[in-house]
């Protein structure tokens, strides 16, 4: 390629100046003339990946091995880009769309310039970037949203469709933002989008791009009235409970409502979706049972949504058993070395089988149409998988003969009762089809569990199972969470992610340790997650059970973030709890606040801090009031069945305490006279003196409240160290 002038690519907000070398020299936020590119730094605007080098001279000069190749030229004639490498006799073309709100660059063709010297016309490329920017460190790094920000300006490179690889490399001082394809993928017709504005500015130009390229309302989904609404999950409603179930969400202030899929299908898996028999039989009339049953839940002032195992097939569903789909996944391909036929208990490969899996229940061999598991192998000729079980899953057992390819199955490793599905199939279709038709059914926002469960390359598929199951929802969710992300998924998965259950007393101290620490990243990319799966569980001799202050604790850090929190309900065991009421009136509080956005930002700032508890309370005038509070550690003699807490508000010392699991009596070293007891602030009630001199008795079940003189901290402390439990 013949060297030319600078390129220079620019609209309103940016001017983006690439050297006739290929080189990435500038990109200039033109409002404020703000250079964002690292200076001094020779990047290539692109690269180039083979497997090995192809072209007979460089193959003969160079190592065979994986071999990138950087941009040594570029010019611009139109708006086509054309870009030349070293050593290598290939240019890229590349279309250059300059919109007033960012510049779209797609990747239109590979051209040889001279002959190759072997017989291959197909590009032997693996990876492909076609653009490049080394943005200097700014403060705030979204990696999933792919871009880098301050208070000033923003710089994001964003693929504009699925195929398109957008990510990053970390430098000393700056970061290469990127974009590229993948032989794996589509290495052509590929496009990213620049976006170089004012931060605030960012999701309104993104906005823009979705609507330009027909993508996911990823912006217009972080703007909706419900964005921060905590969620009441179930895997138990149906239509013959779903009034008790709506009972507790109303209690717990929720306006969203998740079902889990087994609450309404019979199957693990995908076994006859949109047939009536898939339904469990509290729902006789299939989908019309369903449909009537979400309507009942809006009726409510609820919405309702789903949560799916998108990628996930059952091992009791119809593509498992008689005979395994030819579409499921397969990890690794082996070639039989010997026959096989239907009472070998030994498979005989031409494949070293090591590092196949050895996890029970995953030792799965698809051969045919049964399905094989297997003890062992051994990895020394002759190669055998040994102590082999035919016809597992209830699946048809064949014989086949010596060269016949078969595959290790891709069994899901979270308790191995699903298999995921190859998504260079149309399987992920048919399985979206099918949530598409339940979808149907009044479903208003989804969770796409089980993400992770795709083949390689996971940026790409993680995001596109989703996206083929995501587009032919109608209407578009209104938000939509899931297990695992990758950047094309910010589109889709507005709520982020949500993390696992955790037992009661680890709870606090793993929101910290996750969630928490997630928050601020999310932040980074310009959207939320969920703060948990807060599991519900009884108080018992092994555990204290959930009580309020974790309640508080997780859903008061959460809101420090604009986060919501969701919580696994079932009125069976809602109604066995005996704090259920404290509990679910700690989450009303919160929802009241999320939905009213009443939290300041110095609020926010102050919930921040990890190492500090608070409790939102309701004042003398039922207003909300935030104090910091807490814990006496030692209470009744180290006893675990009452919780105390102490705060202080206006110019008073309270106590917040309660019994975990029953109605007693608390002996307090105090005199009556000494303290208020209240059933909420300004309601007082009557204590009374204890049998022992100087003592008080006071009720010790739901939440109550002790008031008394802030002078007062540590003798109220010590009384509840030195309190005594009483029966009623």
């Amino acid at each position: 390629m013949n060297k030319t002038q600078d390129v220079t690519i620019e609209n309103r907000h940016m001017r983006l100046v690439i050297t006739s070398a290929g080189i990435a020299r500038s990109l200039v936020f033109k409002p404020t003339n703000t250079e964002c590119l690292i200076q001094g730094k020779r990047v290539p605007i692109s690269t180039i990946t083979e497997p090995r080098p192809y072209q007979n001279e460089v193959k003969l000069a160079y190592p065979n091995k994986r071999t990138t190749f950087k941009c040594n030229a570029a010019r611009m004639e139109g708006d086509t880009l054309t870009l030349g490498y070293e050593l290598i006799p290939w240019e890229a073309t590349v279309t250059v769309k300059i919109a007033a709100d960012y510049v779209a660059f797609t990747l239109e063709a590979f051209n040889l310039t001279e002959d190759y010297g072997i017989a291959m016309t197909e590009p032997p490329i693996s990876e492909m970037w076609f653009l490049r920017l080394p943005v200097r460190e700014m403060g705030h790094w979204g990696d999933w949203l792919n871009v880098i920000w301050d208070d000033e300006v923003a710089v994001n490179v964003l693929a504009a469709e699925p195929c398109a690889n957008a990510d990053s490399e970390e430098a000393e001082g700056y970061r290469i933002l990127q974009a590229g394809t993948d032989a794996q993928v589509q290495l052509t017709g590929v496009t990213a989008a620049l976006i170089t504005c004012a931060k605030d500015e960012l999701l309104d130009k993104i906005a823009t791009v979705e609507g330009d390229y027909g993508l996911p309302h990823g912006v217009a989904s972080r703007r909706h009235e419900l964005y921060a609404a905590s969620y009441y999950w179930t895997s138990t409603v149906n239509p013959t409970n779903v009034d008790a179930h709506i009972e507790y969400a109303r209690m717990g202030g929720f306006r969203l409502m998740n079902i889990y899929y087994p609450a309404f299908l019979e199957s693990r898996g995908y076994r006859l979706i949109g047939e009536y028999d898939v339904y469990k039989r509290e729902y006789p009339k299939g989908k019309a049972d369903l449909k009537a049953m979400l309507t009942r839940i809006k009726q409510a002032g609820i919405t309702p949504g789903c949560h799916f195992l998108h990628s996930h097939i059952g091992r009791d569903s119809k593509y498992v058993t008689p005979v395994p789909d030819h579409r499921l996944n397969l990890l690794r391909t082996f070639t039989l070395s010997k026959p096989l036929s239907v009472t070998d208990t030994t498979v005989h490969v031409e494949q070293n089988p090591i590092h196949s899996t050895m996890t029970p229940n995953r030792r799965v061999l698809k051969v045919g149409t049964e399905l094989i598991s297997y003890e062992g192998y051994t990895t020394s000729h002759p190669y055998t998988f040994y102590g082999c079980e035919r016809g597992i899953d209830k699946t048809t057992v064949n014989a086949q003969p010596a060269g016949y390819m078969f595959g290790l199955l891709d069994v899901s490793e979270f308790g191995a009762t699903s298999v995921y599905l190859d998504q260079y199939s149309d399987l992920q279709d048919e399985v979206a089809d099918g949530i598409a038709d339940l979808w149907d059914a009044g479903f208003e926002f989804i969770y796409f569990d089980g993400s992770e469960g795709v083949n390689p390359p996971f940026w790409y598929h993680v995001a596109g199972a989703q996206y083929r199951v995501f587009s032919k929802l109608q209407p578009e969710p209104i938000f939509a969470e899931g297990a695992a992300k990758t950047h094309f998924s910010w589109h889709m998965l507005t709520g982020g992610n949500a993390f696992d259950v955790f037992r009661p007393e680890k709870l606090k101290e793993e929101t910290i340790r996750h969630p928490f620490r997630q928050a601020p990243r999310m932040r980074d990319n310009f959207t939320r997650l969920n703060f948990g799966w807060l599991g519900y569980w009884l108080p018992s001799d092994e555990t204290i059970g959930t009580q309020p202050d974790q309640l508080e604790f997780v859903t008061s850090k959460a809101a420090a973030w604009d986060c919501p929190v969701s919580i696994h309900a079932d009125p069976a065991t809602l109604a066995q709890h005996p704090r259920t009421a404290d509990n679910f009136e700690v989450l009303r509080r919160w929802e009241e606040v999320r939905a009213q956005k009443w939290l300041t930002d110095e609020q926010r700032q102050m919930l921040r801090d990890p190492d500090q508890e608070f409790i939102l309370l309701l004042d003398e005038t039922s207003s909300f009031e935030l104090v910091p509070y807490d814990r006496i550690t030692n209470v009744a003699g180290d006893s675990t069945d009452v919780m105390a807490f102490v705060f202080e508000r206006n110019s008073a010392l309270y106590a917040i305490y309660w019994h975990i699991s029953a109605d007693r009596k608390l002996e307090l070293p105090l005199k009556p006279e000494d303290f208020v007891v209240l059933e909420s602030m300004g309601a007082e009630i009557k204590a009374m003196a204890g049998e022992r001199r100087d003592t008080t008795v006071v009720p010790v079940g739901k939440r109550r409240y002790l008031k008394t003189s802030r002078s007062k901290r540590d003798e109220l402390i010590a009384a509840f160290g030195d309190a005594r439990i009483l029966d009623l």
